[in-house]
C-alpha cells in the first residue's frame, strides 16, 4: 500500500511558477514509477508528466513540454513537478499517482495509487 499526499498548489499569475510535491509513504518508493495528471473543470483527467523507477526516464505531454519538469528524490520519498511559464489553461486539480509499470506511463489505468489532488489556478 502506498499513500500519496500532494502539496504546493495555489493561485499564480500567468507566466509564473509553482512547484508541486508529492510525498509517498512506505519504504518501496524507488520501486514505483510516478506520474502527474490533471483535471480541469468539465474535462477528463489527462496525463501531464511521468518519471520511471530506476533508471529515471521522463515523459511529458506535448502541452507542457519545455515548461514543466518532473523529478524525484528517492531518499525523501518525494516526486516533484516544477511548473514554469504557467498559462490559464494549466488551471486544474493536479494528482500524483504511482505504478509498478515501467512503460506506457501516460496511461492512467496503469496507476494503482492516487493522491487526493492539489488545486492549481493560473490567472490571466
Amino acid at each position: 500500500q502506498v499513500q500519496l499526499v500532494e502539496s504546493g498548489g495555489g493561485l499564480v499569475q500567468a507566466g509564473g511558477s509553482l512547484r508541486l510535491s508529492c510525498a509517498a509513504s512506505g519504504r518501496t518508493f524507488s520501486s514505483y514509477s510516478m506520474g502527474w495528471f490533471r483535471q480541469a473543470p468539465g474535462k477528463e483527467r489527462e496525463f501531464v508528466a511521468a518519471i520511471s523507477r530506476s533508471p529515471s526516464s521522463t515523459y511529458y505531454a506535448d502541452s507542457v513540454k519545455g515548461r514543466f519538469t518532473i523529478s524525484r528524490d528517492n531518499a525523501k520519498n518525494t516526486v516533484y513537478l516544477q511548473m514554469n511559464s504557467l498559462k490559464p489553461e494549466d488551471t486544474a486539480v493536479y494528482y500524483c499517482a504511482a505504478t509498478t509499470s515501467l512503460y506506457g506511463l501516460a496511461r492512467e489505468r496503469l496507476y494503482d495509487y492516487w493522491g487526493q489532488g492539489t488545486q492549481v489556478t493560473v490567472s490571466s
